[in-house]
């Protein structure tokens, strides 16, 4: 039987279990052997990470052929206008790779969220908003790459969902078993 654990990954982990000297890893975190994760997030984003010790149910979760919907919430400088949140809906140029269409709407401030450490940088004239980006790819620093391309640079990114999976109830490296 596969087992799929959930973890809420904290900011500045890197999602592997090997040391690299530098960073916390998945092993300061989860001490079950032989999960795996499916998928990544970068070492300076936050939020739901997919570890299983079943490779193909790991490939069907990280593979884009699947379309795996993956929602994130993406904290960004300045309040983005209709015209970017469209760009974003019709897909952006990336340096010559175009992504899919983007589900996405701004959104306030998710409840109950955990305060970030270090915390985003922040500039008094300057606001900052929230939107909620659905994807189903996810090509490296993607959103990221996106959101700055329409003019509005991320400061904090969450991944809140991944297919029917979500991060309720977890706190920053906290992890529980999940139903497959």
């Amino acid at each position: 039987m596969s087992r799929v654990l959930l973890f809420n990954k904290p900011y500045g982990v890197v999602c592997q279990f090997s040391c690299d000297g530098l960073h916390s890893t998945l092993a300061d975190y989860i001490a079950v052997p032989d999960m795996y994760p499916a998928g990544r997030l970068d070492t300076d984003s936050e939020g739901l990470l997919i570890l299983t010790d079943d490779g193909v149910l790991q490939h069907r979760i990280s593979d884009p052929r699947y379309k795996l919907a993956k929602t994130y919430w993406v904290q960004v400088e300045g309040t983005p206008d209709e015209a970017a949140l469209e760009k974003l809906r019709n897909g952006v140029n990336l340096s010559g790779f175009m992504t899919q269409p983007a589900q996405v709407k701004i959104m306030n401030e998710p409840e109950n969220l955990w305060q970030r450490i270090p915390p985003i940088r922040e500039r008094r004239n300057k606001p900052t908003s929230w939107l909620e980006l659905v994807i189903r790819e996810g090509k490296n620093r993607q959103v990221r790459r996106m959101t700055a391309q329409v003019g509005y640079p991320t400061l904090r990114l969450i991944r809140y969902r991944v297919g029917e999976w979500t991060l309720d109830g977890l706190e920053p490296g906290i992890w529980r078993e999940a139903a497959v």
